[in-house]
C-alpha cells in the first residue's frame, strides 16, 4: 500500500533546478533522506544514518528531527532553500513530521 501511495504522490511532485525535491525514507533500521533534482537526475544532498557522520542515531523520532536539521544545513550550504516534500508513501505522522519540521526550523522552504 505504501509503494501505491508513493507512486501516486510521484506523479504530482517533482522537483526542478530551482525547487528540487525532498525525497524521505524509512526503512526498519535506518533512515534515508535526499534532495533530488529530477530534470537532471542528480541527488543535490543526501543523508542517511548509515554514515559516519549519523552513527548511533536511531529510525525514531528524535534520529528523524537530528536528520531532517543536518539534511537542511548541508542544502543551505550547496544554495537550496526552496524544495518540494516528497514523504515517500509514508503517512505525514511521527517520523516523518518531525524530520519535515527540523528541516523547515533549519531553513528550508516548503
Amino acid at each position: 500500500m505504501r509503494e501505491r501511495r508513493h507512486l501516486r504522490t510521484r506523479r504530482k511532485v517533482v522537483g526542478s533546478e530551482a525547487r528540487p525535491r525532498l525525497s524521505v525514507h524509512f526503512s526498519g533500521q535506518h533512515i534515508y533522506a535526499q534532495v533530488i533534482d529530477d530534470h537532471e537526475g542528480k541527488t543535490l544532498a543526501f543523508a542517511s544514518t548509515r554514515q559516519k557522520a549519523f552513527a548511533g542515531l536511531r529510525a525514531n523520532v528524535a534520529g528523524a528531527s537530528q536528520m531532517g536539521a543536518r539534511l537542511a544545513e548541508e542544502a543551505k550550504q550547496k544554495g537550496i532553500r526552496k524544495v518540494v516534500f516528497d514523504r515517500g508513501g509514508f503517512l505525514y505522522h511521527g517520523k516523518v513530521k518531525a524530520l519535515a519540521d527540523a528541516a523547515r526550523e533549519a531553513g528550508l522552504e516548503f
